[in-house]
């Protein structure tokens, strides 16, 4: 039919069944090469194909040819009757590759309408004239909708292209604009998808080098991809350096056969597993360190849906889909707010940069393909929540699976992580954690990233699982978590009883089973030179932090919750400059009681003991929505009902909180903290607030700290500006350089395309911070900083040289300020802040630092 129709203008070959009478079903691969082979021209073939057999032999297929001849050979699942039908004409008319797949692609959809099934197609967009353009081009209509398409190509140069967390930043751009976007992957030849689906644009498989082509269909299709052309081109915001932390470096005592230059087994070797004694076991080195303590097997419930489940889904009828869509949508609400908390703990204990990862988990929970399909299931087939979303979970997870990218593969877990904490919410199954009561290292079959993130480092010494590889997200939480890992290791790990003696050595895989004496006693050697490295900078972490000219700047930690506290001192913390209170406000359904406030207070302040506790009241808004207290979405969150406009609007609220605050202050050394204070009538109004409160508690005999510092937020280019009669109202200003840097520069820093140029180490910002540190100094007030900002070594003698008297950050980062403070003297540090105030970009600001130092 298709020969007739094309008259020998297109080239076609058959490669269907195999050579065998006796069992004629299958597909050959031989036969597809030759197929291949004999209409092979630079043009392109493209193959349409089944799956089973026909997926497997085509692909084997490519193997026999040149690299250079495999990328001009397209494999597609369109269907094979119409398919070939639609491809065969497109290229007879002289379309393009592009075009002849998305022809063929699209040739799914008149079968469906006329069977009364919807479906959706990401692959092209039907029915309208599709018409490139360079930027700026004159304009040209659609044929039939009179919209206009534009295109643009771009070649991704970060190091791991499209992974999780780019590709979440790709999303969150695309899904900004009111246009039809779509993406491809050039390079690999795929179909077009939605670029408001994140597993679609993560499975594209866009790796380091690869071109990828973006169209938009829409009236801000322009400003469309303007935006995520800015986005590619910086990166998406990564930083190499960074991402290099993550790699496992080439260790002296690991000699694999064919192991890689990076010190990483292949992907070949990847599942390979080999006993190194009676009493040892080999698996992939994923984050270094020795740990030796009793063994705990972690053994998670799940709710799931495949054969081998321990817990499997019942499937059934439902005669009200509307309800059982909506059931699933208030477990996808919980879910977001599970997710929020754990993105803000994250944050907290190990920066912002690895917390990302639980920004794409919020993308996976809002994409559209995802929740059509599911809605379609339900509806159509009147199936249960839980079913639908198995279904379609597992089939994405199968997706994933089926990439070619390793490192792609592995973001299996992350979908698998999703799905499981819907599930888990759907049946009503509580959270599995890690409850120790001694230090142990944890065995388990797998650990997902939500798992790893919840550990407790001072719990948990090491991790040892059969599953996973060196560079699974749950892998680099470990490593930024410093808890020595070994992936990938043989079952038996599972079969070993609690409370046996394990030794790990995430630097070389091996794992011993109550090891002999003298392995012992190496390993506790090496442990011993590891942790009395780490030991010498702790110990210095714990000294004031003073320049070699005996200038002392204090240094204080953020924390979100209990366990973070002793962590943070534990790393050097002189105190706590900032207690994020909103974590007790997310991953519920009302606000938490004064009783319930004033417990976790308290016990903050018991750990701190003489050290100073800075509390900031509620933070609410922004990117920490909490719909349960009547905050609807709002247009710009960032410049919404947020912060301390949120609290007094709502006095309950403050007032439950202040009560609380206040009563822990008794013995303590607790200072109170209000954010995102704009006016002087706000902070005005706290006080009056506070000054309620406290006379409430004098009337009623409860003692509090008569006198508590209060000091605000300076985060709103408005406070600086005022700084003069804001520091007459308060003990101290802390500057919130998230914030401040992302309204300095007019940038959300949850925006990818623009985050950016949210730097805190941009000249207008370190102006900002200059000026009201001189204004509070001027005033006789002390000034802090609680940002990320201080986290980066980098601008340790730029902070110190503006003259700033206290910093709060990352309790991990803590040791590597004082270390780098401790390298210069006051007047250094000065001129290099002078000399930054000067430059026209952070880029330049890092330059003068960098050179400053080297000198």
């Amino acid at each position: 039919m298709v020969a007739q129709m094309v008259q020998g203008k297109v080239s076609l070959a058959v490669a269907a069944g195999i050579d065998d009478p006796q069992n004629p079903l299958g597909t050959d691969a031989i036969q597809v090469y030759e197929a291949i082979a004999s209409v092979y021209s630079e043009d392109g073939v493209l193959v349409l194909m089944d799956l089973g057999s026909a997926l497997m032999s085509a692909e084997m297929a490519l193997e026999f040819l040149l690299p250079e001849q495999q990328a001009k050979v397209h494999l597609c699942a369109a269907p094979l009757v119409e398919g070939a039908i639609a491809a065969a004409v497109a290229a007879a008319s002289g379309s393009d590759m592009q075009r002849v797949i998305a022809e063929a692609q699209a040739a799914l959809l008149p079968k469906a309408a006329q069977l009364g099934v919807a479906i959706s197609h990401p692959s092209s967009i039907i029915g309208e004239e599709q018409v490139t353009h360079d930027m700026g081009a004159p304009e040209e209509a659609s044929l039939s909708t009179g919209q206009i398409t534009r295109e643009i190509h771009l070649t991704v140069h970060n190091r791991l292209g499209l992974h999780a967390r780019p590709a979440a930043k790709f999303v969150a751009c695309a899904t900004r604009f009111q246009s039809q976007i779509q993406v491809c992957n050039l390079t690999k030849g795929s179909g077009f998808v939605r670029a408001d689906s994140i597993n679609q644009v993560t499975m594209l498989g866009v790796r380091q080098g690869h071109e990828i082509a973006i169209t938009a269909t829409g009236a801000d299709a322009d400003e469309a991809l303007a935006a995520l052309k800015a986005l590619v081109e910086s990166h998406f915001g990564e930083d190499d350096s960074v991402l290099e932390s993550h790699a496992i470096p080439p260790s002296p005592h690991l000699s694999t056969p064919g192991a890689s230059a990076e010190g990483n087994p292949p992907a070949a070797l990847l599942a390979t597993h080999w006993l190194l004694s009676p009493s040892s076991l080999k698996g992939i080195p994923a984050s270094p360190g020795v740990a030796i303590a009793p063994s705990f097997q972690f053994k998670k419930t799940t709710v799931v849906w495949h054969h081998a489940a321990p817990i499997r889904i019942q499937e059934y009828h439902v005669d009200n889909p509307e309800a059982e869509w909506q059931r699933l949508q208030a477990a996808l609400r919980i879910a977001r707010q599970e997710i929020q908390a754990l993105l803000t703990h994250s944050s907290i204990q190990i920066g912002d940069a690895e917390a990302a990862i639980f920004d794409a988990h919020l993308l996976f929970l809002e994409d559209p393909m995802l929740l059509e399909t599911v809605q379609e299931r339900i509806f159509a087939l009147h199936l249960n929540a839980e079913a639908a979303w198995g279904a379609v979970i597992e089939e994405v997870a199968n997706n994933y699976h089926q990439l070619e990218d390793p490192y792609l593969q592995e973001r299996v877990a992350d979908v698998v992580d999703v799905g499981q904490r819907i599930l888990r919410i759907l049946s009503g199954t509580p959270i599995t954690t890690v409850d120790l009561s001694q230090p142990a290292i944890l065995v388990a079959s797998d650990l997902t990233p939500s798992d790893t993130a919840s550990l407790d480092p001072t719990k948990v010494l090491g991790i040892c699982i059969t599953a996973g590889s060196a560079t699974a997200h749950s892998a680099i939480l470990a490593r930024s978590l410093g808890i020595p890992a070994v992936v990938g290791l043989p079952s038996e790990i599972l079969q070993v009883a609690d409370g046996t003696l394990l030794t790990v050595d995430g630097e070389t895989g091996n794992v011993w089973i109550e090891p002999e004496p003298d392995t012992l006693a190496a390993l506790e050697g090496k442990r011993h030179t590891q942790q009395t490295a780490r030991q010498r900078a702790l110990a210095a972490a714990h000294q004031p932090c003073l320049t070699r000219d005996r200038h002392q700047i204090s240094v204080l930690a953020n924390i979100g919750s209990i366990e973070d506290t002793q962590q943070a001192l534990n790393m050097g913390a002189e105190g706590v400059g900032l207690l994020r209170t909103e974590f007790l406000y997310l991953h519920r359904t009302s606000a938490p009681s004064e009783e319930e406030q004033l417990t976790v207070y308290q016990a903050i302040a018991q750990i701190l003991g003489t050290h100073p506790l800075i509390i900031r009241t509620l933070d609410a808004g922004g990117d920490k929505p909490l719909p349960y207290l009547g905050m609807q979405p709002e247009t710009n969150p960032f410049l919404g009902w947020r912060g301390i406009r949120f609290c007094l609007d709502r006095p309950q609220i403050l007032q439950t909180q202040l009560r609380a605050i206040l009563k822990a202050s008794a013995r303590h050394q607790v200072k109170i903290m209000f954010p995102m204070i704009a006016t002087v009538a706000e902070i005005q109004a706290a006080k009056a607030m506070l000054a309620e409160v406290q006379a409430e508690l004098r009337q009623a005999g409860i003692p509090f700290d008569e006198k508590m510092e209060v000091g605000i937020m300076v985060e709103v280019p408005s406070a600086v500006a005022i700084a003069e009669q804001l520091a007459q109202e308060v003990d101290f200003f802390s500057l919130g350089t998230n914030d401040l840097s992302q309204y300095v520069m007019a940038a959300d820093r949850t925006n990818p395309q623009v985050a950016p140029l949210a730097d805190a180490l941009h000249p207008a910002v370190l102006r900002m911070i200059q000026q009201t540190v001189q204004t509070a100094h001027a005033a006789g007030i002390w000034v802090g900083l609680c940002g990320e900002v201080a986290a980066d070594p980098l601008s340790a003698p730029i902070l110190l040289g503006l003259g700033l008297d206290e910093v709060s950050l990352s309790p991990l980062a803590i040791p590597v300020f004082k270390e780098a403070i401790a390298k210069l003297t006051m007047a250094q540090a000065q001129a290099i802040a002078a000399t930054a105030l000067q430059q026209d970009s952070a880029a330049k600001v890092r330059e003068v630092v960098l050179n400053s130092l080297v000198l």
